[in-house]
């Protein structure tokens, strides 16, 4: 059973991507993840290692959804739908990129869920992306349901 709290270190991309994978196996159409953390903490190196292990393709090309601000994948686990919220202005805006249809019946992956906070549902898991003190290239990535007490990711063994 998950904790209310999961924290990993990162002291490489290879530790960051090692997570996402652990993490993939576990997941199914439904869950939904936000992806926090400033620029450069490592959430694009996270989100590509979980969609290509969800495809089971270490070579897939996953561009960033900076600019399209939606990349959506067929996986063996159900779609998933990746959304970086980056550069939406206004919360209204995601649900003119299939948002609701995402949420229905997708694994949907955020980065920068911050831009659309009062959409998120409330089952959700928060990965957090900080960095250590005294290490600038290092970080710490802490797993936090959302829901503690009856959500769907506390009846889980996350990584």
């Amino acid at each position: 059973m998950i904790k209310n709290l999961m924290r990993h270190l990162s002291t490489s991309e290879d530790d960051t991507a090692r997570i996402a994978s652990d993490l993939a196996a576990q997941l199914t159409p439904g869950d939904v993840l936000c992806l926090r953390g400033d620029l450069g903490m490592g959430k694009s190196v996270f989100a590509r290692a979980l969609i290509r292990a969800l495809a089971n393709n270490p070579a897939l090309e996953v561009p960033s959804p900076t600019f399209t601000l939606v990349q959506t994948y067929d996986t063996a686990q159900g779609p998933l739908w990746h959304f970086d919220l980056y550069r939406i202005e206004d919360e209204e805006e995601i649900y003119e990129l299939g948002w609701e249809e995402a949420l229905c019946d997708a694994i949907t992956l955020i980065e920068w869920p911050q831009r659309a906070e009062n959409a998120l549902p409330p089952d959700r898991l928060d990965i957090i992306f900080a960095p250590l003190e005294n290490e600038p290239n290092h970080r710490e990535i802490r797993l936090i349901p959302s829901k503690s007490c009856g959500g769907t990711w506390t009846q889980r063994r996350l990584p």
